[in-house]
């Protein structure tokens, strides 16, 4: 069995975009880095990945520093890389290559204590699309209260 625990998830993105298919990439990080990510240390609003000379990078992605370092502590905002295998980079190459798809990180979490992303590749909504899904929002919610009035009597 997977232990999986979800360290942080990132809503904007499933807001912003329709996501179409996701990857789970493993990330290259430091030793106060992982430790941080453990700790949920973690700031990704408005991160995205790139492919550059056939590797995936994680930019704007910020890990606070781990505060029981010592001097030699990591460069919260440096790019890191994403791992995947060489086939998995050339699908989403393809993929990305199509107009209006980016890749965004969904989510991260631990894997039998390892730190891993869903890397989702995505196409940007429209205005009208992002009002429909906080219209369908708001009546699941009603639809929640409703019920859960029905239950208590």
């Amino acid at each position: 069995m997977n232990n999986i625990k979800v360290i942080a998830e990132n809503k904007k993105v499933r807001f912003d975009y329709f996501i179409e298919d996701t990857y789970e990439c493993g990330i290259a990080l430091e030793g106060t880095e992982v430790k941080s990510v453990k700790n949920g240390n973690i700031s990704f609003p408005d991160s995205f990945a790139e492919i550059q000379n056939g590797e995936v990078w994680l930019k704007n992605f910020h890990i606070s520093e781990y505060p029981y370092s010592s001097i030699f502590n990591h460069n919260p905002d440096r790019p890191k890389k994403l791992l995947l295998h060489k086939e998995e980079i050339k699908k989403l190459q393809r993929k990305i290559d199509q107009k209006g798809y980016t890749l965004s990180p969904v989510s991260f979490y631990l894997k039998n204590g390892n730190v891993k992303v869903s890397l989702g590749v995505c196409k940007g909504k429209k205005a009208f699309d992002k009002r429909e899904t906080i219209k369908k929002r708001d009546v699941d919610r009603d639809l929640q209260r409703e019920f859960s009035n029905k239950l208590r009597g």
